[in-house]
């Protein structure tokens, strides 16, 4: 009995010593990575009309408020599947903010409605879910297209996409559909479609502990290094935790690596 609260003990120190050392990390981090934009954050919500396909598409924008006339870099958001509920676009505000004040504009995206058909669960899903993927990345040309007629002075033309699960599935399937209008595509754990092999754009994952994904999804070790990928394990993190449901310190850690990676700091 006393050997086994001793070794409960011992595990409890090193999760607490390694909480306070990641937690480090990522203040240390955000210090780095440039001075900040000072003033309040906007949040507007619209919704787009693709007659083409006749559909509507909720959007978030965020930036920080009376600089609407200066040139921005363009990131845009694609949340994870959430059983076609309105507002999961809006999930992800505390990594919107984070890169609002670093100088961003952010646009949200609500990928799925409430009369689609469910995200399919079960079968080849690679196949089975390509019809919600390749919808996503028509969101995303789309919502680009539009809001660059509204905001001619941002640059939508080299666009940063950050997916979470199937978001990062749309994202991964957007950069291998248009390289050209991407500069940067970071996974937030997505699980199945498999990362573009690629130099350019950039492709990035960070990667849950409690989750896998399904082979040939990451690159190997070779492949990582061939073409600059960086696939970042996060330790603490549950696949779920990519969003505002994370702790305050998870969602600081996942921000201040988001930045470093729209800002190639760090590129073996």
């Amino acid at each position: 009995m006393m050997f086994a609260r001793r070794i409960s003990m011992i595990k409890a120190t090193w999760r607490i010593a390694l909480f306070l050392v990641l937690s480090i990390y990522a203040s240390s981090v955000a210090l780095a990575l440039g001075p900040l934009i000072h003033g309040a954050i906007q949040r507007d919500t619209l919704t787009l009309l693709d007659s083409a396909r006749n559909r509507a598409i909720p959007v978030a924008l965020y930036r920080v408020q009376g600089l609407d006339d200066q040139p921005r870099k363009v990131v845009i958001i694609s949340h994870g599947y959430n059983e076609n509920l309105p507002g999961t676009y809006l999930r992800f505000s505390s990594l919107a903010e984070y890169l609002a004040v670093h100088g961003y504009a952010v646009v949200s995206i609500q990928h799925e409605l409430p009369t689609d058909e469910p995200l399919p669960m079960n079968g080849d899903l690679r196949v089975l879910r390509r019809p919600n993927w390749e919808r996503g990345v028509e969101n995303i040309r789309f919502v680009l297209d539009a809001m660059k007629a509204q905001h001619p002075q941002w640059d939508f033309d080299q666009v940063a996409l950050v997916g979470h699960s199937n978001g990062g599935d749309i994202s991964m399937l957007f950069a291998q559909t248009y390289p050209k209008r991407v500069n940067v595509a970071i996974s937030l754990d997505n699980r199945r479609m498999p990362l573009p092999r690629t130099s350019s754009p950039r492709i990035a994952s960070l990667r849950a502990e409690d989750v896998a994904a399904d082979p040939g999804v990451l690159p190997t070790p070779e492949e990582q290094q061939r073409w600059g990928i960086r696939v970042i394990d996060m330790p603490g993190f549950k696949h779920v935790d990519f969003n505002d449901r994370g702790t305050p310190g998870l969602r600081a850690r996942m921000n201040a690596q988001v930045v470093e990676l729209l800002t190639d700091r760090g590129r073996p």
